[in-house]
């Protein structure tokens, strides 16, 4: 069996090939012409030298020419490196060396960010989408006979970087055959279905994302469904996308439906609606009973994370949203709540999550360090518990990523980043709840004796270092940081204390 992920691409063309396909701006693709696009890409990349298993790094936002490359790259056996169009210099540089790609794809945007950051990378070539250079590209490879890689299921598909608690990125390796399993996973969920042929499915979830890019570009390609891109989520501006081309399905996040929810006129605009499902962040239940009956349609709620694929569970097998639930595992993923000695918890009690599954990880690049145990066993971090009726609640997490609107940040890495500055003695990072963004960053720093370091310093210097949503969007300078016995900061307290939003010192 041939598992690469390009495969559904080209049975969709083979399906419908005159079909609605992708929507982007006023263009409008056929299936047939996404495929053939793809081809030219794959033909192209190959005739540049490019060999399986190089990576190539795609520095754009949500656009045809995201697809276009993303199913090119997997169709000539190469691996695709998403990352964020707001990442800074320095954040692209350090991944494009860590993943050691060949080629950057980047758009207008991020044209300069893109150069400045291969510099450092010899033989990396940057090609701008959108342009003459990319359309000569694409020509290259036109009306050639490309011989597509036989691809095994356990082939690398993706790199996708995430960090730990050292604040360095360390790209998740997902394989062809994990992104096929957890999509045919959804796939074959009937009550409802997840996603289906004739649905028109909104995606304003960032492609660089794994939620955007396998459980909305991978699934609705699979479906054989038409989707409907745009870069930029603006309530007004989407709600009116969905009455223009009659969209019935949208994979979004808690953020997204508060924002509709306060749009007049949102329940007639998605008066098409089928089907609406949220993950990323937990979905406070506040919002989805608010957002049901103001709008009067449900969200179904799923659970899962870049390693898994993503999706572990979703209230869509359970049949039914359930407030606070993010539903059951699904079929083919096995979960195990263990305690702190590995051990499993007795009923109804919370524990570790543990994943096993076709749609796991292979570990992080480029060893495969952190990948599942010699059982099989991913280890979440993220502790939840099971209801008498076998559905999973989250709980907390144990490692300290903070969630803004979806994405993830990580404490280390900004508290490294302030730690840069010479007058700053010591620094802590906490996420807190936030209304819009399900958790906002928070900072707390110790100024060095006598340097008078404000709020503002901190503010100007994270800014120049860190994409946007990474920055602090409140800063406290304080004279001191609770610790615990063994010295650590006692981030708890902090939380309890530092929950207010806004520079201030």
């Amino acid at each position: 069996m041939n598992a690469n992920i390009a495969g559904f691409l080209r049975s969709a063309a083979q399906r419908d090939p005159d079909g609605a396909a992708v929507i982007s701006g006023e263009r409008r693709w056929t299936w047939r012409e996404v495929d053939e696009a793809a081809d030219a890409c794959a033909a192209a990349l190959v005739r540049r030298g490019l060999h399986a298993g190089d990576r190539v790094a795609l520095l754009l936002g949500n656009s045809a020419e995201f697809v276009v490359a993303y199913y090119g790259i997997a169709r000539a056996g190469l691996v695709s490196v998403p990352l964020n169009p707001a990442y800074t210099v320095a954040e692209v540089a350090v991944m494009l060396a860590d993943s050691g790609a060949r080629m950057v794809l980047v758009q207008d945007a991020t044209r300069e960010v893109g150069e400045a950051s291969a510099e450092a990378l010899p033989g990396c070539e940057v090609v701008c989408v959108g342009t003459a250079e990319w359309t000569d590209l694409l020509a290259s490879g036109e009306g050639a006979v490309l011989v597509e890689p036989s691809t095994p299921v356990d082939a690398l598909a993706l790199l996708l970087f995430t960090a730990g608690t050292s604040g360095r990125p360390k790209g998740a390796m997902l394989t062809h055959g994990a992104l096929r399993a957890n999509t045919e996973m959804l796939l074959g969920l009937s009550t409802p279905a997840a996603v289906l042929p004739d649905d028109v499915v909104l995606l304003v979830l960032p492609l660089f994302h794994v939620y955007g890019l396998n459980t909305g570009l991978g699934l609705a390609v699979a479906a054989g469904a038409t989707i409907v891109l745009t870069d930029r989520f603006d309530p007004v501006e989407t709600l009116d996308l969905v009455r223009r081309w009659g969209v019935t399905t949208i994979p979004g996040a808690p953020a997204m439906f508060q924002a509709w929810s306060r749009v007049p006129g949102a329940r007639e605009s998605l008066g098409s609606i089928r089907l609406l499902s949220s993950g990323g962040s937990p979905l406070p239940p506040a919002i989805l009973e608010a957002f049901q009956a103001q709008v009067g349609v449900g969200i179904y709620e799923g659970y899962g994370m870049t390693e898994t694929a993503p999706v572990v569970s979703t209230t869509l097998v359970s049949g039914a949203p359930r407030p606070g639930s993010v539903g059951r595992p699904l079929p083919g993923v096995e979960i195990l709540l263990v305690d702190e000695s590995g051990g499993p918890v007795d009923d109804g009690d919370p524990g570790e999550v543990w994943v096993r599954g076709p749609s796991v990880f292979r570990g992080y690049w480029p060893h495969g360090e952190g990948g599942p145990d010699d059982a099989g066993w991913f280890h979440s971090g993220d502790v939840a518990y099971l209801d008498e009726s076998g559905d999973l609640h989250l709980v907390d997490r144990r490692r300290e990523v903070i969630l803004v609107n979806g994405f993830n940040v990580y404490p280390r890495e900004i508290e490294l980043v302030i730690d840069q500055m010479s007058f700053v003695a010591e620094a802590a990072v906490v996420g807190v709840p936030d209304d819009d963004t399900g958790e906002a960053v928070v900072a707390l720093v110790v100024p060095a004796p006598g340097s008078g370091v404000t709020a503002e310093d901190v503010a100007a210097h994270c800014a120049e270092r860190l994409a946007r949503f990474k920055c602090p969007t409140s800063i406290r300078v304080v004279t001191a940081l609770p610790h615990s016995a063994t010295g650590k900061v006692a981030k708890g307290r902090l939380r309890e204390v530092y929950g207010e939003s806004g520079y201030g010192s």
